[in-house]
């Protein structure tokens, strides 16, 4: 699920859900700063508390299961200067706004964009990934440094950037160059945006970063146009009687992988009000089933979303000719995100996905009730060839 984990544009304004007219040229227009409440609504895994003259940013579930809350002040170089603190209390202290900062996760690039803070980022494990094109404008013309893998970051790069903080993530808090970074006095602080269980909640981490950048108002701001946008297309998605059946994943070796009924992908088909056939099912990872059991349940299935990363239905039948047997294969009704990729190969989904969730619930709208959207152009979802 993580391309490195896993906008390139800005956000939509006047793309509001009834203008659904194709518009790649993403802005947004942010409602009066001074209406905008900061408030975590849907995000499980992060709070802000403000104090008089700095703020405390608690990162409370940087990954699956963790025993250990992360927390990180927030304050400006001037009142750095004239307050001090419990070092044993806090995980890191960040002057703010940041200046240089060093990400590892394609995820966390479009929040850095969205907020115009895309000039600060000077790191990044894996740019191949990258797809925004802004972005590897910045990797092609020097402004960016490769820092290796995600597993063995090149902490000696990342140290002689010597960046004001590496957002990190982690599956168990074990990585030995995060912990190296910031033993050298560098902060590290953990996002645990992708262990979020709803769309909107993975969406709403845009404050975590508008906290580092002083923007607070700016990323409610623009949190509340997404979420203004993906609820107006989930109520549009209610007013249809037809929910067409629907299959997702592929086979991985001798298991069929495709997500439980509890997950995000699954949020995202009860939101477009799709009959998805595993929508019963619950479990903190993917269903592993054999191909004869989906085979019996899924055969007659209206449509196949995202079928692993088979890029045509030619390469679907020669991975399985048994692919073939289901009426979704037949009708020519396979979509996947995988083939819309950047220039150098990075799925635009895993980048852009997470914090656009109503551009993704659009495309889903768009492929199962094309009849709502009729002007409406498929952002990450493609039809397999």
């Amino acid at each position: 699920m993580l391309q490195n984990k896993p906008i390139l544009l800005l956000l939509i304004s006047t793309f509001f859900f009834l203008n659904c007219k194709e518009d790649k040229g993403i802005s947004v227009k942010l409602p009066p700063l001074d209406n905008v409440k900061n408030s975590i609504a849907y995000a499980e895994g992060f709070n802000i508390t403000n104090h008089s003259n700095f703020s405390v940013l608690e990162v409370n579930n940087p990954w699956p299961n963790a025993e250990k809350a992360y927390k990180y002040v927030l304050i400006s170089k001037e009142n750095a200067a004239k307050t001090s603190f419990m070092k044993d209390e806090y995980d890191g202290i960040i002057i703010t706004p940041v200046k240089q900062i060093v990400v590892t996760s394609t995820t966390h690039i479009p929040a850095l964009e969205l907020l115009n803070e895309e000039a600060t980022l000077i790191g990044f494990p894996g740019t191949d990934y990258v797809s925004s094109e802004k972005t590897r404008q910045r990797i092609d013309n020097g402004s960016i440094r490769e820092l290796g893998k995600n597993e063995g970051l090149n902490t000696e790069v990342l140290l002689s950037l010597k960046p004001d903080v590496v957002i990190g993530f982690g599956v168990d808090g074990t990585s030995k160059s995060l912990n190296t970074i910031s033993k050298a006095n560098i902060p590290v602080i953990y996002n645990g945006d992708w262990v979020e269980k709803s769309p909107l909640a993975k969406a709403e981490w845009i404050k975590f970063f508008g906290a580092l950048y002083n923007k607070t108002k700016e990323a409610d701001a623009i949190f509340l146009t997404i979420e203004t946008d993906y609820k107006a297309a989930q109520k549009l998605a209610k007013t249809v009687n037809n929910r067409p059946t629907v299959l997702s994943g592929a086979m991985h070796k001798d298991v069929w992988y495709l997500p439980n009924g509890t997950s995000t992908e699954a949020q995202f088909l009860k939101d477009a009000n799709v009959d998805y056939l595993y929508a019963d099912t619950a479990g903190a990872g993917s269903l592993a089933l054999s191909f004869e059991t989906v085979f019996e349940k899924a055969k007659s299935a209206d449509l196949w979303l995202s079928p692993s990363y088979y890029p045509t239905m030619d390469a679907l039948k020669q991975a399985n000719t048994h692919y073939t047997q289901f009426d979704a294969f037949k009708n020519n009704n396979i979509y996947t995100f995988a083939n819309t990729t950047g220039n150098t190969g990075g799925v635009l989904y895993y980048e852009l996905g997470l914090a656009r969730p109503d551009l993704v619930l659009k495309d889903i709208i768009k492929i199962c009730h094309p009849e709502l959207l009729p002007d409406y152009k498929t952002y990450f979802f493609r039809p397999l060839n």
